[in-house]
């Protein structure tokens, strides 16, 4: 990853923050309304586990009027996805300090209720939280949890041998066949969840009958956030996510059936569809609070290169390329990957006649990322090339996980999006 050269002018566009000038009417700079709008990650840029980052506050002071109301639409873009929008929703309000609604809170898995193809089969669902509830809430009727299988079918899951039944159980009958699974991210037992998936894949859903021919193409799979590292309160770098997960559930898939595992569908960040839904929440903001003038830039803000600095130049690359009316060959692919529905649904559609010009992207160093600037730029590039640690089906492009702008801490670049807005 070539993030030695990334460090650009963004320092010197930072000021030092003094007194802020109240906000004029309606919550804008000058009486001008926002011509523009901010895509935040959490853990790492505002939140540390449990912990608010203390740059977070002091960012949000700035981009509220005296009564706590934004002055510039936001959108929380987070590859989290263990728990319901309305939880994180509340979360972020206790950390910054004021009222964040669940429609500003994009999960990794939020775009799926887009994925209306899928809504009416039966789908199998992993990870841990509310599993259930997200995938009802996103519009899927029938779900079936891991755990569900595992006790309709107990002679499965035999890697805890202190889960092993006793005496041989009866045949299972009755239970429906599986049509698709939705990976909503990192599971607790990650044996289990391997061992059963792959048996439903292997099974074409039907965990009950005699395996014969291993069926390919597979059953539709829809995995969310592909981080494979995020960060936490431990001084170790960064902990397993789901995209470590993803990777051995690829594995082994190809190595039990000699075939590649393939995805219906790949969102959370870096996935263009998941862009484009928050670009379609952002104008909703700015269309609420009246404001008239069209959002034309985007600032994303994260602390992980492979994630959040990557989602958001491949979206800006996207960007370009409308506009031009071409999508270049890692774009396509990307969209692909995100799945066909992305250039179709009506929602995502809106305000096509007035589109967001640019997405820029801004590393923070409170998270994942690091700058040292005692390493040397081209020591630490030739390092970094050789390790990536995107999702395979995401092209290696090293422009794409150069930050626009590298700096301390969320606050910082709040301040350098004011600059560059001129927005005070």
């Amino acid at each position: 990853m070539a993030l030695g050269g990334c460090l650009r002018a963004g320092r010197g566009l930072l000021r030092a923050a003094g007194p802020r000038r109240p906000p004029a009417r309606g919550g804008c700079s000058g009486g001008r309304p926002p011509a523009f709008g901010f895509l935040f990650d959490v853990d790492g840029v505002l939140v540390r586990g449990s912990q608010a980052v203390p740059a977070a506050r002091q960012a949000f002071q700035r981009l509220s009027d005296g009564s706590g109301r934004l002055r510039v639409p936001v959108v929380f873009l987070t590859n989290a996805g263990n728990c319901l929008r309305s939880a994180k929703a509340q979360e972020l309000s206790q950390a910054l300090g004021l009222q964040v609604s669940p429609e500003q809170v994009i999960l990794s898995h939020s775009p799926l209720q887009l994925f209306s193809q899928f809504h009416q089969k039966c789908m199998l669902v992993a990870g841990q939280g509310p599993v259930e509830e997200n995938a009802q809430n996103l519009g899927f009727k029938h779900v079936v949890t891991i755990e569900a299988l595992r006790k309709a079918y107990p002679l499965l899951d035999m890697v805890d041998q202190s889960r092993r039944p006793k005496e041989l159980p009866p045949p299972t009958t009755g239970f429906p066949t599986i049509e698709g699974v939705i990976l909503f991210g990192e599971p607790v037992r990650w044996e289990t969840s391997l061992q059963l998936i792959i048996d439903v894949l292997l099974s074409n859903g039907n965990l009950g009958a005699e395996l014969q021919d291993i069926p390919y193409p597979h059953l539709p799979v829809l995995a969310c956030n592909m981080d494979l590292l995020w960060m936490a309160e431990a001084k170790m770098p960064s902990r397993f996510g789901h995209g470590t997960f993803l990777l051995c559930l690829e594995t082994i898939y190809k190595k039990v059936t000699g075939r590649e595992l393939k995805y219906e569908a790949l969102i959370g960040k870096p996935s263009t569809v998941t862009y484009r839904y928050a670009e379609y929440l952002i104008k909703e903001q700015a269309e609420k609070q009246g404001w008239k003038s069209p959002i034309r830039r985007l600032y994303a803000v994260g602390d992980n290169p492979m994630s959040d600095v990557y989602g958001a130049n491949l979206y800006n690359n996207y960007l370009k390329s409308a506009h031009q009316n071409q999508i270049q060959a890692g774009v396509k692919r990307s969209l692909q990957a995100a799945g066909p529905q992305t250039e179709d649904h009506l929602k995502l559609r809106k305000n096509c006649d007035k589109p967001v010009e640019s997405c820029e992207s801004i590393l923070v160093c409170t998270g994942v990322y690091r700058h040292h600037a005692d390493v040397p730029s081209k020591t630490k590039e030739c390092k970094m090339e050789t390790v990536f640690h995107g999702h395979r089906d995401f092209c290696f492009d090293p422009s794409l996980v150069e930050a626009s702008y590298i700096v301390q801490d969320v606050n910082d670049a709040v301040q350098l999006a004011f600059k560059k807005e001129n927005w005070s």
